[in-house]
């Protein structure tokens, strides 16, 4: 076949692709994918539980080691995040996927299994490496199937799945309380469960078609005429309106200059650094916070527990609506609802003020989440995808890792309040970034 022929054999498919119907098919991938995300989502929020752990008796940590212990699943996150980017674009996404869980499983059983805090905060940078890569491979993979007119709402709701992990995990560590089956602490087991949750996941990506629109950019149209073969001979759940709308500020080739790569990517590098301190320092902090306010740490656990849910309940009702919204707009006041909440957080004392404000916040946070990855997602031409939104990924690690080595003695010397002053800062300026030099978002629209 000549060039010329595969060119247009390649654009054929690329826009069967925007008009194949919703099916069962991608109904099961959500599913795998979102069951995934739940477990790494789960070991992420597990930092405010062993924040609240290990901040007061009977299991004290010195304060330094303990901000060790909550950046190390971050830190590791800083380099697999761009590694595993890089090689999702090279092999694709699937088998990445696959070994961002092979590795949960085992650096999560090896953290149930560590004999002291040094050992566990080892285990946990490890078990980062995979945590910090899985989400934007996740949201990459899922940007490349889904037919436009559904990307947002559909990917909402892997994440809305994905968001019954936290509560699942923490109401099982209070659960336990301090029963120890098997000789084993609460906290243990909810890593042993992590880990086997993770073997599951991987055996249910097994049947995860790779994505076609990556087969297409890597010129293996036979592979990409299976795939999309795959999803015709699956029951249609819903059908979709055809996509006939430009990709714009990309080029009509599919392709992305170098330039416009580089800058893209400096831009989200950017964006994304300026996020964690709010979304990571709430998961993270909340729990020492709430020891700092004089609540005892299993009413604590049990208030980050509450908190938790506010994401589940709020991305199921934003999902309906996502495709409908500009991404920039979305970003900016999410960012601003939740610097006035951090600051309610920050001052407030009574339980039910904790609770109501925490459960806000949560939700606020894990909306602003998924439409930054969303949004970046859509930034990137096919073949740039995976690695452009890595690097943005290893970005907002690096500044998780930060997180809880800088605002942990914050706290501990000036009290909450001047933590989220710090948090509101950061917040401020992350507006400022996304409406000043963000590129418009591709709600809606097809993505070359």
């Amino acid at each position: 076949m000549s060039e010329t022929n595969r060119v247009a054999e390649a654009a054929g498919m690329t826009d069967e692709l925007n008009r194949l119907p919703f099916t069962r098919l991608h109904l099961f991938i959500i599913l795998a994918c979102s069951i995934g995300f739940s477990f790494d989502l789960a070991e992420i929020a597990f930092g405010g539980v062993l924040s609240a752990i290990f901040s007061a008796p009977p299991n004290p940590v010195d304060p330094s080691l303990l901000g060790w212990l909550l950046a190390a699943v971050y830190i590791g996150a800083i380099g697999g995040a761009p590694l595993l980017g890089w090689l999702a674009d090279r092999y694709g996404r699937q088998p990445v996927m696959l070994g961002a869980l092979a590795i949960l499983t085992l650096t999560s059983i090896g953290a149930a299994l560590s004999p002291n805090i040094p050992a566990l905060i080892v285990f946990r940078g490890l078990s980062g490496f995979a945590l910090g890569a899985y989400p934007p491979l996740m949201i990459a993979f899922l940007t490349d199937i889904l037919p436009p007119a559904r990307r947002g709402s559909a990917v909402f709701a892997a994440v809305a799945i994905g968001y019954l992990g936290p509560p699942a995990i923490i109401f099982f560590v209070r659960g336990l309380g301090a029963a120890m089956p098997l000789g084993l602490e609460a906290w243990r087991w909810a890593f042993i469960i992590a880990g086997v949750g993770a073997a599951i996941c991987t055996l249910l990506l097994l049947r995860v078609p790779e994505s076609a629109r990556w087969l297409i950019s890597k010129g293996r149209l036979s592979e990409a005429r299976r795939t999309m073969d795959r999803f015709k001979a699956s029951a249609v759940v819903a059908s979709v309106e055809p996509v006939t709308m430009p990709v714009e500020a990309i080029a009509p080739s599919g392709t992305m200059t170098n330039a416009d790569f580089v800058r893209r990517t400096v831009f989200l590098v950017i964006a994304y650094f300026l996020t964690p301190w709010a979304t990571s320092g709430f998961t993270v902090l909340s729990g020492a916070v709430l020891v700092q306010k004089g609540i005892n740490p299993q009413d604590s656990i049990l208030y980050v527990g509450i908190s938790t849910f506010g994401p589940l309940i709020g991305t199921f009702l934003a999902g309906w609506i996502v495709d409908r919204l500009e991404r920039r707009v979305a970003l900016a006041v999410l960012a601003g609802l939740l610097m006035l909440t951090g600051l309610v957080f920050g001052v407030v004392t009574d339980p039910v003020s904790l609770m109501t404000s925490g459960l806000i916040f949560n939700l606020l946070v894990n909306l602003l989440t998924p439409v930054l990855v969303l949004y970046a997602a859509e930034l990137f031409t096919t073949d740039r995808r995976a690695p452009g939104t890595s690097w943005g990924w290893a970005s907002t690690r690096v500044g998780s890792a930060l997180v809880p080595l800088a605002l942990l003695p914050l706290l501990k010397a000036q009290g909450s309040l001047a933590m989220f002053v710090v948090i509101a800062g950061t917040l401020i300026a992350f507006v400022a970034v996304i409406l000043v030099f963000g590129p418009r978002g591709n709600a809606g629209r097809t993505v070359a």
